[in-house]
């Protein structure tokens, strides 16, 4: 995720922050000074939402090591003002595994504020009204707080938990991208729910209308993915790669380049070097950047985007989809893995022109 820093790694899975996090910290720290109770206040009200975050990453790591379970990898965590989003390399299609991953992570929730209660004795009148920047009772705060992330994570509805539960729950009676679309939907609705509710009542809390908006946006991206998933079902990068292009020689002009550019429809070349492994590739832009501040006579290495992201023929077509959009490159390069020589280039546009010819072969059969 962008403008998002390591913090740590604990086995595999590293643990990040997003920038703006600290301005949720600045936020609080200058609330509690400000309201006239000095720095003392200030300096808890950080503390204790540090230690709420830190609960959010033991919910998230509750996620992590049931996934774990099941042979999936979960490359990082990251922490926003709003929570945190543990990015799993794969969601389970079983609806038994996916419903266990999902509520592992309230069950870690419930365990930390059943420790607290045992442990302190501490008890409290759970309200939505609760104060949790009032000064003191630091640990009746935090029990709260465990057992308020459970209620919210429980909510039917994308991105939280009870949306993945609620997909479980209908993949079990039908298929798993009407399960997603469905659950997506009920999510969606809670959200407008939410927004109408407070125009009717003509109450305004911004921070309610940035969660509805988070949930109705993150749904519709999660049925937007299982959408996609569903269509590259069983189809490989082969299957979908561009091989007929033209390349540049590393030692090629931006002359060179502008020739090609101007004799076909291709936008993007590959530059290889003399072995025909790849170097980086040269985009519309990059030339066109290029000739406005150097001679036509400059190398294209010199202009070139380099591309750190490579896939194979046999990558599944989803999961190369998915490396392609965390690229820089507009284009991503399909190396042989026996020879390292490249083979095809993988863009949106052929991925999209292979999906719907599929699409129509589908519906002529049918």
């Amino acid at each position: 995720m962008k403008w998002s820093f390591r913090l740590f790694t604990v086995a595999g899975t590293e643990v990040r922050v997003h920038a703006t996090f600290f301005l949720l910290l600045i936020f609080v720290a200058s609330q509690g000074f400000l309201s006239g109770q000095g720095l003392a206040v200030a300096l808890e009200s950080t503390l204790f939402i540090l230690t709420m975050f830190a609960c959010v990453v033991l919910h998230e790591f509750g996620h992590v090591i049931a996934a774990r379970g099941y042979g999936i990898h979960t490359p990082d965590i990251t922490l926003l003002p709003i929570g945190g989003v543990a990015r799993l390399e794969r969601m389970p299609r079983k609806p038994s595994q996916e419903l266990v991953v999902a509520v592992s992570g309230p069950l870690v929730n419930i365990i930390i504020a059943a420790v607290i209660w045992i442990a302190f004795g501490i008890g409290a009148e759970l309200s939505p009204g609760y104060d949790f920047l009032k000064t003191g009772h630091f640990f009746e705060k935090l029990m709260v707080w465990n057992v308020f992330m459970v209620v919210f994570n429980m909510i039917p509805a994308f991105p939280m938990d009870g949306g993945r539960v609620l997909r479980a729950v209908l993949a079990m009676f039908t298929d798993y991208g009407k399960a997603t679309r469905l659950a997506a939907s009920v999510g969606q609705g809670i959200a407008m729910l939410v927004v109408i509710t407070m125009l009717l009542t003509s109450t305004f809390h911004p921070m309610l209308l940035l969660i509805a908006f988070f949930i109705f946006m993150a749904a519709g991206q999660e049925a937007s993915a299982v959408t996609q998933q569903e269509a590259t079902r069983n189809l490989r990068v082969r299957d979908a790669m561009l091989t007929d292009f033209r390349s540049l020689p590393s030692h090629a002009t931006l002359r060179d380049g502008v020739d090609l550019l101007l004799a076909g429809s291709q936008q993007d070349f590959p530059v290889l070097d003399v072995h025909g492994g790849i170097r980086g590739i040269l985009t519309r832009n990059d030339l066109i950047s290029a000739l406005a501040d150097k001679s036509p006579d400059h190398l294209v290495i010199e202009a070139m985007s380099p591309c750190p992201e490579s896939t194979a023929p046999a990558t599944d077509l989803a999961q190369a989809l998915e490396t392609l959009q965390a690229s820089p490159c507009p284009a991503l390069p399909v190396i042989d893995p026996l020879s390292g020589e490249l083979v095809g280039l993988l863009t949106s546009e052929n991925v999209g022109e292979a999906l719907m010819v599929r699409a129509a072969l589908t519906k002529q059969r049918s």
